[in-house]
């Protein structure tokens, strides 16, 4: 098993791990619902209480916490000692948005609920570009016999726009840009696959052909779900494996060169820190632990954070 070091425990399914430059880290628990500091001691702190279900984070301009909120799309389900996400019904389900939390004083502000007229459905996972907007993916909501169609988006972070990128996506999950910024990736996490678009400008990817084969960066084999990514320095695809239960390392010619076990099969999300970005902290949801471990190169600097 990969040398991981347990930083706190307790957690209400965590996710969207951003290690800030003080050493905490703040993460999303969708199960509290609230965005929480974990301190070096692993001590934790509620910085502010996140109506419906709290997905994704990223540090925007400004120092704000842009948040997906899936709207409470999942409940908790413990089994055999884990917690599992299950679907919520329309009677806990509120719909997504797109919110931002002022993490000095805790003020929570809903930034987007709809793109053209149609509500967002559960949004999952965000990145910012250089230009002061950001891309999220939205991975849809279920019930019964129905289920949503969605796609990736971008925004400005003032809330002035909002359109769709791609459509459609199947259930995206994880998104992330290279170090360069001139492609995006998202992970599908029910495909097992990696995808990718290039960049042509903020808001702006290459189209894509249905037998356009380069889209697709990687599919795992087997019964494999994705969940959140990272980017590292050297172009790698970072991604939280479910079921096999670490994270999955896909280099940016599409071969995997690494796998990390965690030991808990909802292995959710990565980010990279430490002085030298070079300490990956995991989130391990079904066991609500927050682990890090010592990474082999940097990660790739994120915009409006490592600067």
């Amino acid at each position: 098993m990969a040398q991981l070091t347990e930083v706190t425990a307790g957690l209400a399914f965590p996710e969207g791990p951003i290690a800030m430059p003080d050493g905490s880290v703040i993460l999303v628990e969708m199960f509290r619902p609230s965005l929480t500091r974990v301190l070096p001691d692993g001590t934790k702190q509620v910085i502010a209480e996140v109506p419906g279900g709290p997905n994704g984070a990223a540090v925007g301009p400004g120092g704000l916490v842009y948040i997906c909120n899936n709207g409470a799309r999942f409940f908790p389900v413990d089994m055999d000692g884990l917690t599992f996400p299950a679907g919520s019904g329309p009677d806990r389900y509120r719909g997504g948005s797109i919110d931002t939390v002022d993490i000095n004083t805790g003020k929570v502000t809903t930034l987007y609920t709809h793109c053209d007229g149609i509500r967002l459905a559960a949004p999952n996972d965000l990145v910012f570009d250089t230009e002061g907007g950001f891309y999220f993916t939205d991975h849809g909501y279920s019930h019964e016999r129905t289920a949503t169609l969605t796609g990736i988006y971008y925004a400005k972070a003032d809330g002035s726009m909002i359109k769709e990128v791609v459509f459609p996506a199947h259930e995206p999950n994880g998104i992330g840009l290279s170090p360069d910024g001139k492609i995006l990736y998202w992970a599908e996490t029910w495909t097992g696959r990696i995808m990718r678009r290039r960049v042509e400008g903020p808001g702006q990817l290459a189209e894509a052909g249905m037998v356009d084969t380069w889209q697709c960066l990687y599919g795992f084999p087997g019964f494999q779900l994705l969940d959140s990514l990272a980017v590292d320095a050297d172009g790698n695809v970072c991604v939280a494996t479910l079921v096999n239960g670490g994270i999955s390392v896909i280099s940016p010619e599409g071969e995997l060169v690494d796998f990390f076990p965690t030991g808990d099969i909802l292995t959710t999300n990565v980010c990279f820190g430490g002085p030298d970005l070079k300490t990956a902290y995991i989130t391990v949801s079904g066991t609500g632990k927050l682990l890090k471990m010592p990474w082999k190169c940097a990660g790739a600097k994120l915009n409006y954070l490592n600067v």
